[in-house]
């Protein structure tokens, strides 16, 4: 805590009174985010005692900026960290800090830092806070641009595991080019070209006792993107060499993905066509972790990321030891003053999305694919498996019937594989959910909105309806209370409600929100990466302020 204090002062203390004379063009920012909660225990949902009672996720960021200089601290507090999360975040720290220099051409960073190369799928360092994900690297990062056009980076570091470090080195390289800039006579193109490469790997000392275990593991990739401003098309190619690992059970087959994405959008309408195999391509810094820790790359999903509750009921986690998948996207605009369109238009969005296993085959006869200390399997690059581990078909209307009534009705029908997705065994979930989302302006900054849902499905927890009224005066209150209610659950002593109330205030740079209620046991998911929230009921505060 006296680090902590010290660091905040000379920061405080540099872009005040000491900045004003010898360093003008100086300035301190920050935000800082603190949620807690209070639990009750319930054993009807199955909310589990907690003996604190109290729970508490808390982070100050403060960036110094001179010119060309930057540096910047992350304070980080768990006391002790919120359920849901990994109980390893425990405790309080400075987790990140880095000081960045810019000259010209040329950058570098020393201390933390969140870098990608291409898509992600040899590096991704990056932190998404809803799921307790940080794998920011600390090391040193460079940066140049030695012609135009052309881009350069490197990094080595170790990423952050907690409060700690992880075991293994990472390392990194990754090149771009743009072909508009680096050739002249391409500037006045209507196409733009980008071509790109990466190459990173890691070193971790090998202390199996069995298993032979390589120490250094290389991965590459290569990329290509065009776009003409109505057309889209980006592709990326990546391959890992063996990596044994707790994740693929210590086989010895090579890693490989693919990506590829074609995207055409004119005024009013929109199609978007998506594409991956995957295949092995588990990367961490750490040959023995799990869960969401020292991951190295990142592998999108390819799927809708719905935002109403009973929608996000059943989310898909991204299998990178082995997945096909494909999504359609189809935006189209209905003209207004036409039947359909109404006064105001009509948006339409119908979405697909699959993913299903790849065609394995077991070597040398075996009943177990992830045999140990072998390749494990064989699979045809374009073949697909026979099981499915996730569909949706989904469709979104927005409808505006005058200037103080919207609309938005959406439609799903989920096929989710929980044996796969989330190790159970409980085999394939079949969910049909709809939502209606009325929105009725009462005045100019006054607003309610009603929204009102129902999930069918017969396995699983069966049957949910649920009901939400809001009230919002902008931009400062709001105003909401919902009830979700598992009516359908084949055990009667489970068919509970599963209510909350809330209200939040902003002013400035500021925000609070409170609510009270229950919270069902399930799975949130961003981008393919997922954790588990158990049920809990209690109170929820959550702070944010930007300075």
């Amino acid at each position: 805590m006296r680090t902590l204090l010290s660091v905040i002062f000379i920061m405080t203390f540099l872009a005040t009174g000491y900045s004003q004379d010898l360093l003008p063009n100086s300035s301190i920012q920050g935000d800082f985010q603190t949620d807690f909660q209070y639990y009750f225990e319930d054993s009807l949902i199955g909310a589990p005692n907690v003996p604190e009672k109290l729970l508490s996720n808390g982070y100050l960021n403060l960036l110094f900026t001179n010119g060309n200089f930057n540096a910047g601290i992350r304070y980080e507090n768990y006391q002790n960290v919120m359920q849901g999360f990994d109980p390893r975040y425990e405790g309080s720290g400075i987790a990140y800090r880095f000081a960045e220099y810019k000259h010209k051409d040329f950058e570098i960073t020393v201390g933390n830092f969140y870098e990608q190369f291409g898509s992600g799928m040899v590096f991704r360092s990056y932190e998404e806070r809803s799921l307790g994900i940080d794998n920011s690297v600390d090391g040193i990062r460079l940066k140049y641009k030695p012609f135009s056009g052309v881009y350069l980076k490197g990094f080595i570091g170790k990423q952050r595991f907690f409060f700690d470090k992880g075991p293994g080195i990472v390392r990194g390289i990754d090149g771009e080019l743009s072909l508009n800039e680096f050739i002249p006579k391409l500037s006045t193109s209507k196409w733009r070209y980008t071509i790109g490469g990466s190459f990173v790997s890691k070193y971790q000392e090998d202390k199996d006792p069995i298993y032979k275990l390589p120490e250094n593991v290389g991965s590459w990739a290569g990329r290509l993107s065009l776009t003409n401003g109505k057309i889209i098309f980006n592709t990326e190619y990546a391959h890992k060499i063996n990596d044994p690992s707790t994740v693929n059970n210590l086989i010895y087959k090579d890693g490989e993905a693919l990506l590829v994405n074609l995207g055409y959008t004119v005024k009013g309408f929109g199609l978007m066509l998506s594409a991956k195999r995957i295949d092995n391509m588990s990367y961490r810094s750490d040959r023995t972790a799990t869960g969401n820790v020292l991951m190295i790359n990142y592998l999108p999903a390819l799927t809708n990321p719905h935002t109403y509750t009973l929608e996000a009921f059943y989310p898909y986690a991204t299998q990178p030891n082995g997945e096909m998948g494909f999504q359609g996207q189809l935006s189209y605009k209905i003209d207004k003053g036409t039947l359909l369109g109404g006064k105001y238009g009509t948006y339409v969005a119908l979405n697909y999305s699959r993913a299903s296993s790849l065609d394995m085959q077991p070597i040398n006869d075996t009943t177990l694919v992830m045999a140990k200390g072998t390749d494990g399997y064989t699979s045809d690059f374009f073949a697909l498996g026979d099981e499915l581990f996730f569909e949706d078909f989904n469709i979104e209307i927005t409808h505006k019937f005058s200037s103080k009534v919207k609309a938005i009705g959406t439609y799903a029908l989920i096929s989710y594989n929980s044996d796969v997705i989330e190790g159970h065994t409980d085999g394939m979930f079949y969910a049909n959910v709809g939502v209606l989302d009325l929105t009725y302006k009462v005045k100019p900054k006054k607003a309610i909105r009603f929204e009102m849902q129902h999930l069918w499905c017969k396995q699983d927890e069966g049957n949910w309806g649920m009901g939400m009224i809001e009230y919002s005066i902008a931009p400062k209150w709001f105003f909401a209370v919902l009830d979700n209610f598992n009516y359908g659950n084949p055990d009667k002593d489970k068919q509970l409600h599963y209510y909350m109330m809330s209200f939040g205030y902003t002013r400035n740079a500021g925000r609070i929100s409170v609510s009270y209620g229950k919270q069902r046991e399930g799975i949130i998911c961003v981008g393919g990466v997922c954790r588990n929230v158990p049920a809990s009921n209690g109170f929820l505060v959550s702070i944010t302020s930007n300075f």
